[in-house]
């Protein structure tokens, strides 16, 4: 482990070596800044490798987060140093100490942007429509009538495209976030319902029929053995939806907005050819986004501990 760091730390001095070459030089840089950066890189993935190594023989926490940051900063380094080198022009892709300056220098405005976006359409549709999903899948595990009726529904529901749905919403609940947060309602029904409906039935059958022996009743059969073991499944949904509550709730404010949210400004900004701070707004909902997955993440290793899901070794 410690070798691998080292290695890490010696293949980080040489990109910054690298991207200084290529900031001070014209297109192409200097002859040796190609092969140092191809060495640093494969330095920087062999040790990468050895960590992920040393994790499988002794699983850690930290160096679990360790490896996807690590992952992620080479990407951020090689992505630095191809701009930077090949001198590819901003408005086809900016660097990204370039996106970095544009966040810093732009903070009141993208703070404003997530939180009509985020705060607002997201977090209220996702939730919304998850609790629809959920209490929808139970009636429906209920009576059999409905879960033979609603499914097909819903998948004709969740097959309807966004950009026809999002002006139809904006014409019903205003330019305001509410008809955001009903085109995430929509995005986010079917997924918690599908998998809640499936998850009911994971139970096995010698568990039903002991709960039968008990003379339990539906309620206590459903709260003491189909949901724990629904859980599973309630989480995947509720992981699946974290990101397509985003992605929803960003392209329903192409069609119409106040003018403030990750979509509007998106959508303004590429007419402005400012496309450093477009990618400002995609790296603060990729980071959102990446935070709100994670916390769901959590909660999920919280509740379903005894799923062997959760079991690192």
């Amino acid at each position: 482990m410690g070798l691998a760091l080292a290695m890490q730390g010696v293949a980080l001095v040489g990109v910054f070596g690298v991207i200084k070459a290529f900031a001070g030089a014209p297109e192409g840089g200097p002859a040796w800044a190609w092969p140092v950066l191809l060495f640093s890189w494969l330095l920087a993935w062999w040790s990468v490798t050895s960590i992920t190594s040393c994790e499988k023989h002794e699983p850690s926490q930290a160096v679990s987060l360790l490896i996807p940051v690590l992952f992620g900063i080479w990407l951020l380094m090689l992505w630095e140093a191809l701009v930077t080198g090949l001198k590819i022009p901003p408005v086809l892709l900016p660097a990204p100490s370039a996106i970095g300056v544009k966040i810093i220098g732009n903070i009141p405005t993208l703070w404003a942007d997530f939180q009509q976006t985020f705060m607002k359409s997201v977090l209220a549709g996702y939730f919304l429509g998850c609790s629809i999903g959920f209490a929808v899948a139970l009636l429906a595990d209920r009576v059999p009538f409905l879960k033979r009726g609603l499914l097909p529904v819903g998948n004709f529901v969740s097959a309807l495209p966004i950009v026809g749905v999002a002006p139809i919403m904006v014409m019903w609940f205003g330019f305001d976030w509410p008809s955001k947060a009903a085109v995430v309602v929509i995005m986010t029904f079917f997924p918690m319902l599908v998998n809640t409906v499936a998850g009911l039935e994971a139970a096995g059958r010698m568990e039903r029929d002991l709960m039968r022996t008990y003379a339990a009743t539906h309620s206590q059969s459903l709260l003491k053995l189909r949901l724990p073991a629904a859980m599973p499944f309630i989480f995947n949904a509720l992981k699946i939806n974290s990101t397509l509550a985003l992605i929803g709730a960003i392209v329903a404010e192409f069609f119409g907005t106040p003018i403030v949210g990750m979509g509007f400004r998106i959508s303004t900004e590429v007419g402005r050819m400012s496309i450093d701070m477009v990618w400002a707004e995609i790296a603060v909902a990729a980071l959102a986004g990446s935070l709100f997955y994670g916390l769901v993440g959590a909660a999920e290793r919280a509740v379903t501990f005894w799923h062997p899901s959760q079991r690192r070794t």
